[in-house]
């Protein structure tokens, strides 16, 4: 398996995103093609002692960079030389099985509708990210790839969040949630309530709808929101789990008395730090789109890197593209059926 990975993407490129790439190859036996600026790429390697390109790397060369502040579908339209658009290249004509990226999350999505093109029948990709919570955790669609949404988008969404824990996580029969501000059928605005009937008609383990403080406590596996909605839902998430851990931190040295207390529960605070470190996942899937494209973190260190790389080796053995594609008339029939009532 080989996975194609955009050196030049993020905060730490191309240092953490070389170093990850190599920790992965270790980690599960994979090839990797690192695409960027050659000559950053090989300063990484060298300067890390390394003499020679390491076995299960190779690098592709892109002059061009996109940076996070560009307009992202000029910059993909007129950059054709940058790593994210020679990456997704790459992809699309089958020189690799999957591409990761840690940068501009839009020309990421702009990229992969335009070059590798989405799923025949699937109107708009959507970013998925795994979130934890009080139980195992629940995938989050959409997160920010789409502000503007229609029920029959939210509908399709769900139908890929549910394949996705299915397939990928191996969960079977996900409960699906829709993310509202009460739980009764009446609740949210046209948008929610049209959904609300849309999903009530699908064939998947509809649950109604979530609020967001229940989706914390393990309420659904799949919760389902429009972009703008889902973006604020999760960096409403990430800001509080922080303000908690350095919270914690403040408590725990702030005296002596406390210091000691802390070599007590040391071992479940950590635990509790590793559940809500981002880095543990390392991306997350942009799905509907017709080859596995993995958004990690701007932020990700070498051990995010080489986790989104594991992660999106999971999603090539799933198949879970050809899945969605084997399975877009059930979604047709749920529009059909509420349509008739």
């Amino acid at each position: 398996m080989k996975i194609i990975v955009d050196a030049m993407g993020g905060d730490n490129a191309p240092d953490e995103i070389v170093l990850g790439s190599i920790e992965a190859v270790k980690e599960k036996n994979i090839e990797v093609t690192l695409v960027g600026k050659g000559e950053e790429i090989l300063r990484v390697i060298e300067s890390n002692g390394m003499k020679e390109l390491p076995a299960g790397i190779e690098i592709v060369n892109a002059s061009e960079v996109i940076e996070i502040e560009e307009d992202p579908a000029i910059s993909i339209r007129e950059k054709k030389d940058s790593s994210i658009n020679i990456g997704l290249t790459l992809l699309r004509d089958g020189h690799g099985d999957a591409f990761v990226s840690a940068g501009s999350t839009g020309a990421l999505l702009s990229g992969a509708t335009l070059i590798v093109k989405r799923i025949r029948g699937i109107r708009r990709a959507a970013l998925a990210p795994f979130i934890p919570n009080k139980k195992s955790g629940f995938v989050l669609i959409d997160c920010g790839a789409n502000a503007e949404c229609t029920p029959e988008y939210l509908l399709q969404f769900a139908y890929m969040g549910s394949f996705y824990m299915e397939n990928v996580l191996k969960l079977n029969s996900p409960r699906v949630g829709l993310l509202n501000n009460g739980s009764e059928e009446t609740k949210g605005t046209a948008l929610q309530q049209e959904t609300y009937e849309l999903l009530k008609n699908s064939e998947l383990n509809f649950v109604g709808n979530i609020e967001a403080k229940d989706a914390m406590d393990g309420a659904c596996d799949v919760l389902v929101t429009d972009g703008f909605t889902g973006n604020i839902f999760l960096k409403s998430i990430e800001g509080t789990a922080s303000l908690i851990m350095s919270e914690l931190k403040s408590a725990f040295t702030s005296n002596f008395m406390t210091k000691i207390s802390y070599l007590l529960v040391k071992k479940q605070l950590s635990g509790l730090k590793e559940k809500m470190n981002p880095d543990a996942v390392g991306g997350t899937a942009l799905l509907g789109i017709s080859k596995p494209v993995i958004k990690a973190h701007g932020s990700s260190n070498a051990n995010a890197i080489m986790n989104a790389i594991i992660h999106a080796t999971k999603e090539v053995e799933s198949e879970i593209a050809n899945r969605l594609q084997d399975n877009i008339k059930k979604m047709r029939v749920a529009v059909d059926k509420t349509n008739e009532n």
